[in-house]
C-alpha cells in the first residue's frame, strides 16, 4: 500500500513539472521575440512563433538561453530583412545581440535593454540617428553600428559606458564633432570611425587607452594630439589637417602676450605657490613675444623676396609671348611642320614644336606620341578654373571655324612622309600661358596635361582612321559609332563619332564645356580621355584603345581571354569596376552619374584592369531622346534598376547595374538572353533566389571555374549581388562600401 501512494504522488510531481515547463521561458521575453518575428516580416527560422512559444525549451534558431531567461540573440547573416521592434527593451536578462551582415532597416530602437554587453548591427540598412538612449547601457564592452546608412552626430551618451573596450561606427554618414563623452570611455582600446563626414579635433581622444584608432576619410582638422602618436595602430588619412603632425604647446604659454593665461593658472598652481609661477609665465611671454616678432620680420621679407621674383617672372613670360606672336606675324603660317632634329635638346624641340599663338589662347603641340603617359588619380578642378578652361577652349574653337580649314593643305601639313621621321599629328593641346617654365615642367614629366584636351580635326582623324572604314569599326551605341584609330607612331586610340541626336541637343558653348568636365575625370579605371573635333558640325571623341575589348565579349564571345578569368581575376575586374564608379560617385564634385553602366561599357587593357568607358556622358543621355533611349537600352539588355521605369535614376541606378555586371562575372550568363525559357531569360529574376542558398549558388557558378572558387569567397560575393539588386534604391550599399567588401575578399 505504502508503494502504491509513493508511485502516485511520484506521477503527481512528474505532471506538475510538466505543467510549468509549457510555459518554461520568461514570459516577457516570449512577447519580445514574437513581436521581434514580426518586425522581422517572418523569417524563415526555424521554431519563430508569432505569437507565444517557449524559445528556450523548443529552441529557437539563434537563442542563446540560461534556465528561463534569454540571454544571447545571434542572427548575423541571415538575409533578415524588416526592422527591429520597438519592444527591444522587454528582454529582461539578454546580454549579447548580434544581428549584423542583413537586410535590415529603419532606425534603431530607442528602447534598448539595460543588460546589454555586446550589441551588434554590422553591415545592415539603418537610417536615421544613433538613439540619445544608449546613455542607459552602462556595461556595454563591445557596440559597432559599422557599414549602415546612419545620419547626424554621435550622441553625447558615453559618461557611463566605462567598461566599453571596442567601439565601431565606421562606414556611415555620421557629420559634426566628437561628443565631449567620449574622452570618459577609460576602458576603450579600439575605435573605428573611419569613412563618416566627421569634423573638428581629435582632442577628446587623447588620453583614451586605446591601442588601435581609425579615423580615415573623415573631415577632421587642426593638428593631431602628440598623445595619438603614441597609439600602436594609428590611421588617419584621408582628412584634411591644418597643419603637420607636431606636439600641441605647453599649455603655460599663452599665443597672446597681453591677455593674462586664467584657464591655466590653476593648473601650474598645484605644486607650489602662486608667485614664483607667474613670474616664470611673464618671463615666457616676453620671451616668446620677442621670438614672434623676429618670425614675422623674417616670413615678411620671404614674402618681398617672392613677389619681386613673382614680377621678374611674368614680365619674362610676356616678353617670350610677345615674341613668338610677332615670329608668327612675319611668318603668317597656321601650323609648323614638326621634324625632330636634336631629341636631346629639349630648347630645340620647343622651337620646332612652336604653333600659332592668339591673343586668346596658347597652344602648343604636345609631346606624348611614343610615350606611355603615366596616368595619375586626380580631384576635378574648381569651378573657377573649369570656367577659365572652357573660356580658352571656346576661343579657340570659335576662332578655327570662323577661319575656315583649307581641307587640302591641312592634309598636306599633316601626312607624313617617310623615310624621315613622322610629322607630330594636330592633337593640340591649350597650354596654360606662363611661358616656357610651366611647359618645359610638363614635358619632363612625361605625362599628359589633365586639365587640357587635344583637339583634332576632321582630316586626321579621318587619315588616322582610313576614313572610318569598316575594318577599323569597333561597336555601335545609344549616342554614336567607334572607330579604331591608328597614328603615325603607332599609338592606338578610339574615336567616337555622335551621331546627330546626340551632337544637336548641345550648343558649340555647352559641348566644349562637356569636353573640359571630361578632361578633368581621371582614373586608372576609367579609360582616358585623349582629345575631341568640334568641326564641320560633327562632334567626336577621342579616347585611348583598349585591345582587349571589352568584358562582356570576354564573357560571352571571346573564349580565349573567357579562360583567363580565374576567380580572383574575376573579383579583381569587379574591385576595378566598382573603384570607377566610387570615383564618379564620392569624390568627383559634383557626384556623376554614370547612367549607362554594363558589361560592355567595361573595357580591358593590356593587363586585363577594367577600365570604365562613357564616363561623364550623361548630359547628352539627358537630352531629348537619349534618355528614353538610353532608358528602353537598359532595362531591354537587364542592366536597368526598377525605378528606370518611373524616369528616376540615380547613383544608386548605377549601383544596380554593377551588381548585374557582378553576376555576369558570377555565372557567366548573359543578364538578358532571350534563347532560355521565359523564367530564365533575365539573369536578375532567374538568380536574386538562390543567391543565399549555398548549393544552388554552387551550381549557378561559371562552369569554366566551377570547383575553383572558395566557398566563403563565394558566399561574400554573392552577398553583395544581393545587396546592390536590391528592389529599393535607399536599401542598396555605396560604392565604398562594396569597394571595401571586395578588397576582404583578396
Amino acid at each position: 500500500m505504502g508503494f502504491v501512494k509513493c508511485g502516485v504522488f511520484f506521477v503527481l510531481v512528474v505532471v506538475l513539472m510538466a505543467s510549468f515547463s509549457v510555459s518554461y521561458t520568461d514570459p516577457n521575453d516570449v512577447t519580445a521575440m514574437n513581436s521581434l518575428f514580426v518586425s522581422l516580416q517572418y523569417p524563415q527560422l526555424i521554431g519563430w512563433l508569432a505569437m507565444g512559444g517557449d524559445p528556450c525549451s523548443d529552441a529557437w534558431q539563434g537563442v542563446g538561453c540560461v534556465f528561463s531567461n534569454i540571454t544571447s540573440l545571434t542572427l548575423n547573416g541571415l538575409n533578415l530583412g524588416g526592422t527591429l521592434n520597438r519592444d527591444f527593451n522587454k528582454f529582461t536578462s539578454i546580454i549579447d545581440i548580434d544581428i549584423s551582415d542583413n537586410h535590415i532597416g529603419g532606425d534603431i530602437p530607442s528602447a534598448l535593454p539595460s543588460t546589454l554587453r555586446n550589441f551588434s548591427l554590422a553591415r545592415n540598412q539603418f537610417t536615421g540617428r544613433i538613439p540619445d538612449t544608449l546613455f542607459s547601457l552602462g556595461q556595454l564592452l563591445d557596440l559597432s553600428f559599422h557599414n549602415n546608412q546612419l545620419i547626424g552626430g554621435i550622441p553625447d551618451v558615453f559618461q557611463q559606458m566605462t567598461s566599453l573596450t571596442n567601439l565601431d561606427l565606421s562606414g556611415n554618414n555620421l557629420s559634426d564633432q566628437l561628443p565631449p563623452s567620449m574622452g570618459t570611455l577609460s576602458s576603450l582600446s579600439t575605435l573605428h570611425l573611419q569613412n563618416n563626414r566627421l569634423t573638428g579635433t581629435l582632442n577628446v581622444l587623447q588620453d583614451l587607452p586605446l591601442e588601435y584608432l581609425n579615423v580615415e576619410n573623415n573631415l577632421f582638422s587642426g593638428p593631431i594630439p602628440e598623445k595619438l602618436l603614441g597609439i600602436p595602430n594609428f590611421r588617419k588619412d584621408g582628412n584634411p589637417f591644418n597643419t603637420s603632425i607636431i606636439p600641441s604647446p605647453p599649455p603655460a604659454i599663452s599665443p597672446f602676450p597681453s591677455l593674462p593665461p586664467v584657464a591655466e593658472a590653476p593648473q601650474k598652481q598645484a605644486n607650489g605657490p602662486s608667485a614664483p609661477v607667474t613670474l616664470k609665465s611673464e618671463r615666457s611671454r616676453g620671451f616668446f613675444a620677442s621670438k614672434r616678432v623676429i618670425w614675422i620680420a623674417v616670413i615678411g621679407l620671404v614674402v618681398i623676396i617672392i613677389i619681386l621674383g613673382l614680377c621678374l617672372l611674368m614680365s619674362a613670360c610676356c616678353k617670350g609671348r610677345k615674341a613668338n606672336e610677332e615670329d608668327n606675324e612675319r611668318h603668317n603660317v597656321g601650323v609648323y611642320k614638326s621634324h625632330i632634329d636634336e631629341p636631346n635638346s629639349k630648347s630645340s624641340f620647343e622651337r620646332n614644336n612652336q604653333e600659332k599663338v592668339t591673343k586668346e589662347s596658347t597652344v602648343k603641340l604636345q609631346d606624348q606620341y611614343g610615350q606611355d603617359a603615366r596616368r595619375q588619380e586626380a580631384y576635378p578642378k574648381a569651378q573657377g578654373e573649369q570656367d577659365i578652361d572652357f573660356k580658352r577652349m571656346a576661343a579657340y574653337s570659335k576662332q578655327r571655324m570662323d577661319r575656315g580649314i583649307n581641307m587640302t593643305s591641312m592634309d598636306a601639313n599633316f601626312m607624313p612622309l617617310p623615310p624621315p621621321p613622322p610629322s607630330l599629328p594636330i592633337g593640340n593641346v591649350i597650354a596654360n600661358p606662363i611661358g616656357h617654365a610651366a611647359h618645359e615642367k610638363s614635358h619632363s614629366t612625361g605625362t599628359l596635361s589633365s586639365h587640357f584636351p587635344r583637339i583634332f580635326t576632321i582630316a586626321t582623324l579621318q587619315q588616322y582612321s582610313n576614313s572610318f572604314s569598316e575594318e577599323n569599326f569597333v561597336g555601335e551605341g545609344t549616342l554614336g559609332s567607334v572607330y579604331r584609330a591608328e597614328l603615325p607612331t603607332g599609338e592606338l586610340l578610339a574615336v567616337k563619332k555622335l551621331n546627330s541626336g546626340a551632337s544637336e541637343q548641345q550648343t558649340d558653348e555647352e559641348f566644349l564645356q562637356l569636353v573640359s568636365s571630361i578632361s578633368k575625370t581621371q582614373h586608372d579605371n576609367i579609360v582616358e580621355f585623349v582629345g575631341y573635333c568640334n568641326e564641320h558640325g560633327q562632334r567626336l571623341l577621342v579616347y585611348e584603345y583598349c585591345k582587349n575589348g571589352t568584358l562582356y565579349d570576354a564573357l560571352h564571345a571571346d573564349d580565349e581571354i573567357h579562360r583567363k578569368f580565374s576567380w580572383n581575376a574575376r573579383v579583381r575586374l569587379a574591385l576595378g569596376a566598382a573603384r570607377a564608379l566610387q570615383y564618379l560617385h564620392e569624390v568627383c564634385q559634383p557626384p556623376i552619374v554614370h547612367w549607362n553602366f554594363k558589361s560592355s561599357n567595361i573595357l580591358l587593357d593590356d593587363k586585363l584592369v577594367a577600365r570604365v568607358s562613357d564616363c561623364g556622358l550623361a548630359p547628352l543621355k539627358s537630352s531629348g531622346f537619349a534618355t528614353e533611349l538610353s532608358g528602353r537600352v537598359l532595362s531591354a539588355h537587364g542592366y536597368g534598376a526598377p525605378e528606370l521605369e518611373l524616369g528616376s535614376y540615380t547613383s544608386k541606378s548605377d549601383v544596380y547595374s554593377f551588381g548585374v555586371v557582378m553576376l555576369e562575372l558570377l555565372t557567366g550568363r548573359k543578364s538578358y538572353d532571350r534563347s532560355l525559357s521565359r523564367g530564365e531569360q533575365s539573369l536578375v529574376r532567374w538568380a536574386i533566389h538562390q543567391l543565399h542558398d549555398i548549393d544552388a549558388l554552387s551550381r549557378m557558378v561559371d562552369p569554366s571555374i566551377k570547383g575553383a572558387c572558395p566557398v566563403k569567397s563565394l558566399s561574400r560575393f554573392a552577398d553583395i549581388i544581393s545587396r546592390c539588386v536590391q528592389w529599393e534604391p535607399e536599401f542598396r550599399p555605396l560604392m565604398s562600401e562594396i569597394v571595401q567588401d571586395l578588397l576582404c575578399m583578396l
